[in-house]
């Protein structure tokens, strides 16, 4: 028996060895994860004000199963929008049609396994320009798969256009965000807030030469702030070692095409910038960097959209409200409530209204489906803030 035991003790130090080198290894990498992933604080500066408007002014569009991302409303009052690609859904993009979400354009195109080649994998921005088209911008679950923009005419539901990005536009790890279409529907800018690769951009799209360029990176208007969001209670560090911490991810463009807005969730300012120089490809990216404007001071922000007389209106996540950025740089808090679970994607509509999705990203991200499904319903708002604004932005 002393001999046998004997026997198996280089065996049994084998193992040891093994499993503290795996233990090491795992060790390594958790403080790799923690240090490119994680660190920053909590403390974002508090800028809402006393609301103007009551919270009874929300009327509720849609309660739904699964949280929603994005908002797009036309100018004849069709509500799409994307379910969020954190709550893993089935259906991708829906239009909310006589109480119930359809999917969009039909349910082919929600399966990626399915038999349309061009069917969504994780769309969660999507836009109606002025030429009555409704575009999808599916960042294919981070560039691991292919991203792509589609658009659809309204009327037919048809693609009438199509664009499959290369790598050097949106590369594994991107995160094709939110995006914004030009009043002549000829170009588009996006918003790479690139959570995993962290190599934020803006990536302009030319939809007659299809042709893209990638712009800003590294630059101070498209990198977060070591900001960690706080919401209803939650610090949003997952794990305890993955901040939720995106690049450049709120984006509008004013009436007449000529100032872009934009900024990370976790800046105290947001940016603009004229399109005119993003479409000059004669300036090099020190020229391009050196015309961004630190425009205003805002909320940490999410959604993002611009009225008709130039102000914008900002999603404060952390204090589950709806802010408006007036013309003039001063910040007013529109409507404040419990009920904006992370109020996230935002469009005019007709009539004045303003529509809102709350995603309740602190009750999805990190949550398995059981949970995620127990926060059920999300919902989908509208109010009028007095101004109107162009529908499907």
């Amino acid at each position: 028996m002393p001999d046998s035991v004997s026997g198996a003790r280089p065996w049994l130090k084998v193992l040891l060895v093994l499993v503290g080198g795996m233990a090491g290894l795992l060790a390594v990498l958790l403080i790799g994860l923690r240090v490119r992933y994680g660190g920053g604080e909590g403390g974002f500066p508090e800028l809402t004000t006393e609301p103007l408007f009551s919270p009874e002014v929300l009327e509720t569009v849609a309660d739904l199963s699964l949280p929603p991302g994005n908002i797009a409303v036309s100018a004849g009052g069709r509500i799409f929008f994307s379910f969020h690609p954190e709550a893993w859904p089935e259906t991708r993009v829906a239009e909310w049609v006589d109480g119930e979400a359809v999917p969009y354009p039909t349910p082919a195109f929600q399966s990626p396994s399915g038999s349309e080649p061009a069917a969504f994998v994780s769309v969660l921005s999507l836009r109606i320009d002025r030429q009555h088209r409704l575009w999808t911008l599916d960042n294919a679950n981070h560039g691991t798969g292919q991203p792509r923009l589609l658009a659809f005419d309204l009327a037919t539901g048809e693609i009438v256009h199509r664009f499959d990005f290369p790598r050097e536009c949106a590369g594994l790890g991107s995160h094709l965000n939110d995006f914004q279409v030009d009043p002549e529907g000829r170009r588009i800018y996006i918003a790479d807030a690139s959570i995993f690769a962290k190599r934020p951009a803006l990536v302009v799209y030319d939809v007659e030469r299809r042709a893209c360029r990638r712009l800003l990176r590294g630059d101070r208007s498209v990198d977060p702030e070591p900001f960690i969001p706080v919401v209803q209670g939650r610090k949003m560090l997952v794990f305890g070692l993955f901040a939720i911490r995106p690049g450049v991810d709120s984006i509008a463009l004013d009436r007449a095409g000529e100032w872009l807005y934009f900024a990370p969730v976790t800046d105290r300012h947001i940016y603009r910038v004229r399109a005119a120089d993003l479409d000059n490809p004669a300036l090099d990216e020190e020229q391009l960097a050196g015309r961004v404007e630190t425009w205003a001071a805002k909320t940490m922000s999410d959604g993002i959209s611009i009225d008709v007389e130039g102000n914008l209106y900002l999603t404060a996540l952390e204090h589950s409200a709806i802010v408006r950025l007036r013309a003039d740089g001063g910040l007013e808090t529109l409507v404040r409530d419990d009920r904006l679970r992370w109020p996230d994607g935002l469009s005019f509509g007709p009539d004045g209204w303003l529509y809102v999705t709350c995603s309740a990203l602190h009750q999805v991200i990190g949550r398995t489906p059981g949970q995620v499904r127990s926060a059920a319903p999300f919902q989908i708002y509208r109010f009028k803030p007095g101004v109107e604004g162009i529908p499907g932005h």
